[in-house]
């Protein structure tokens, strides 16, 4: 294909992505986690204090949080949810923070949600020129247009590549790490050592999880080094390198932790490190980490392993979340798999099954052979995909398929450098009726995402009996995030409803929006006298009430089984259910 149609092709795909992006974020509400990032970028860039939100690093809050820097926003400065001087804050106080920083202090919430999701739709659009560049690279114009097509389409990142996480953040950061790392092992020269030092310091500073670059990148350098001419000369020279690019990333987490807790005082920084810490297992690491807080010149590193050790031990220990008719805190094994098979169109599944299939019948006819040498880069994406997916699939924190994102690039790109080897070997007429067929499989993969604008965070495909029936199977970011309040609100004054309980699940203050329409509701509190009139409950909180538990879970259920007794009248987007009964 001739560059210039490339370009023109690429060109339509991210303006596509833009504005599908774009648009649908306008219509949704805040969700539960950007209630604690977006105040916690605002605060790190105001106030140089890094007392919210430490469990993420800093850098894709402080991207977000940047236009809002031109606002004149009151940030609640003196309030005691963010002095807290006499203890340890809570971990749900930057969530109470939040609520008062966008509600309660004379802002304009929906301004500010706006722009703070803006720079986080550039980072996407970003991660797809870079990818839409890295595949031509690899594998010519057809190859990077299909990479550019699964990504601009992906529901995933569509979803969440409009809202103030660090998921497609954390998708880029391991995608740019890969790509300067991979380039460092074929041109072992210093600047591409350093460049792959800088961007782990950058993958590091966008999520925790990408401390799983570490072992990967530990695992490719020791295959690339044992598979050249000369093997432990070369082993010795890129250990060597392998540790100066990890000194690097270093150099570059430092200094951008050490201007976050400029006006953090070093009291407080260690009295809640001890308290965010305290119950984790890795006793060494935690008392390391307890002393360099309490150091002035290690502090910034002691910052950055407080936050590592909060994620793993999140990870290890869990959430308490609705899969598949049951609710259960200690995970399942085959979260990750399922979510994966429901949330990712069907339309990609075929062409991945297609693709296997074809590299079988081919191997066993010894039209395809692997040779490490040739197929570095293809063994390199394996790698990184194993370690990331054996992580995922033995942790405890099962809350949506957006924890799998920094995969998704690797998925994308080895599913069509496969395919690119298969068709070389196929016949003329085959060929041809093999690219007709991925070229359909591409419209449907590209119309189940179009069709589905603008609830790409409930989106699931038709193996789950798509959308509207995702609920069944499991909810929080993989289907209610509180994204729908703001189509809730439209509802209550089109119908001019007076009075109605909501059990909310999400970043929103219904009090904020409805004043005294609003009767909250909580179903662990009802006894018998059940509430009249119109009620609306999030379905992530009525999953939660009417699940099985399973065995050993001690916490109440079944407590949303009395809306049996009322009629489901309507719903708020996909993730608000409204019901109505009658007053005696």
């Amino acid at each position: 294909m001739p560059n210039r149609l490339t370009y023109i092709i690429a060109g339509a795909l991210i303006l596509t992505l833009f504005w599908t992006a774009f648009l649908s974020m306008k219509q949704d509400s805040l969700t539960f986690d950007e209630l604690a990032h977006i105040p916690a970028g605002y605060s790190y860039l105001t106030q140089k204090d890094y007392r919210i939100n430490p469990e993420h690093p800093p850098l894709i809050k402080d991207l977000a949080a940047l236009p809002l820097l031109f606002l004149n926003l009151n940030f609640p400065a003196k309030d005691h949810l963010w002095l807290q001087e006499n203890s340890a804050p809570p971990w749900w106080v930057q969530f109470d923070l939040g609520t008062k920083f966008l509600y309660e202090s004379g802002n304009n919430p929906r301004e500010i949600i706006l722009w703070s999701r803006f720079p986080i739709i550039l980072l996407l659009i970003s991660l797809g020129l870079f990818l839409f560049k890295w595949a031509r690279e690899l594998g010519g114009n057809y190859a990077g247009l299909a990479v550019l097509a699964l990504f601009s389409f992906s529901p995933e990142f569509i979803a969440n590549g409009r809202l103030v996480t660090t998921d497609v953040g954390a998708a880029f950061g391991a995608a740019l790490a890969a790509y300067f790392w991979l380039k460092f092992l074929k041109e072992p020269k210093n600047l591409n050592v350093l460049w792959a030092g800088v961007f782990l310091g950058v993958a590091l500073l966008i999520k925790f999880s990408l401390v799983l670059l570490l072992p990967f990148f530990a695992i490719i350098t020791l295959i690339y080094a044992l598979n050249s001419d000369q093997k432990m000369a070369n082993l010795k020279k890129y250990i060597f390198k392998f540790i100066i690019a990890g000194a690097v990333s270093l150099f570059v987490i430092w200094p951008v932790y050490q201007i976050h807790i400029w006006n953090y005082p070093i009291e407080h920084q260690v009295r809640d490190t001890i308290a965010d810490i305290s119950d984790n297992d890795i006793a060494p690491l935690k008392n390391l980490t307890i002393w360099m807080a309490g150091n002035p010149i290690l502090r910034p590193v002691a910052q950055f392993f407080r936050g590592i050790l909060m994620a793993t031990h999140r990870t290890a220990s869990g959430n308490t979340v609705y899969f598949l008719g049951q609710i259960s805190a200690s995970g399942w094994r085959y979260y990750f798999p399922v979510i994966y098979l429901l949330k990712v169109p069907l339309a990609f599944h075929i062409i991945t099954l297609l693709t296997i299939i074809a590299t079988v019948i081919l191997a066993i006819k010894r039209k395809l052979a692997f040779d490490i040498k040739k197929h570095f880069t293809l063994l390199s994406f394996f790698t990184f995909l194993a370690i990331y997916w054996l992580t995922a699939i033995n942790g405890k924190l099962n809350i949506g398929i957006r924890h799998l994102l920094p995969t998704f690039p690797f998925i994308y790109l080895l599913a069509v450098l496969i395919l690119k080897e298969i068709m070389a070997k196929l016949p003329p007429s085959i060929k041809r009726a093999s690219f007709v067929l991925i070229c359909s499989l591409l419209a449907w993969y590209a119309f189940s995402s179009l069709s589905s604008f603008p609830y790409y965070i409930s989106y699931f495909n038709q193996l789950a009996g798509g959308t509207k029936n995702g609920y069944k199977y499991a909810v929080d970011s993989n289907y209610d995030w509180g994204q729908d309040f703001y189509r809730f609100i439209d509802f209550v004054k089109k119908n001019n409803i007076q009075k109605i309980s909501l059990d909310y699940f999400g970043g929103e203050n219904p009090k904020y929006w409805l004043g005294d329409k609003y009767i909250k509701l909580n179903p662990r509190e009802i006894s018998g006298n059940l509430p009249e009139g119109f009620v609306a409950v999030s379905v992530n909180q009525l999953m939660g009430g009417v699940a099985k538990p399973v065995s050993g879970f001690d916490q109440q259920t079944g407590y949303y089984r009395w809306l049996d007794e009322y009629d489901l009248r309507a719903k708020a987007g996909n993730s608000i259910f409204i019901y109505y009964k009658k007053e005696k």
